[in-house]
């Protein structure tokens, strides 16, 4: 399993908001050119966040954006699937009839145990935990 370009930018540039003071708008040419993140897929991504209420977009010549909510409110789950919507290992775990196989299938067995502990990794951790972490590599590397 590998995080999307759009996954890792999106949790790049969410976690710099989080690293700014409350309710202070950045541009988002800010957030991509401190994140390293072509604006224009930024800007793609961001619309996405924006529509799940997790960044809000501040129109106008001060334009930009600030979190939705509190960092420790926000779970790395609800980013990922704000960006990509659910997430499955296989297309054939949500939707049971997508399976070519005849039998039941050991390998889509172990997947949904995977995947359920992979979710519930994402849903256990928050904004607020990788801008700790952030920090804490920051002073320390």
């Amino acid at each position: 399993m590998q995080f999307t370009k759009a996954e890792e930018y999106g949790l790049l540039g969410i976690l710099y908001l989080a690293g700014k003071e409350p309710n202070v708008i950045t541009p988002l040419s800010e957030i991509s050119q401190a994140q390293e993140i072509p604006e224009k897929f930024l800007a793609k991504i961001f619309q996405s966040l924006s529509r799940s209420g997790l960044v809000r977009s501040h129109r106008g010549v001060r334009g930009g954006f600030t979190l939705g909510r509190r960092p420790e409110e926000i779970s790395i789950k609800e980013i990922l699937e704000s960006i990509q919507g659910p997430y499955h290992l296989l297309k054939c775990i949500p939707e049971p009839n997508l399976c070519t196989k005849s039998d039941p299938c050991a390998l889509r067995d172990l997947l949904i145990i995977a995947e359920d502990k992979l979710v519930s990794v994402f849903a256990e951790h928050t904004l607020a935990h990788l801008a700790h972490e952030q920090t804490a590599e920051t002073t320390t590397g």
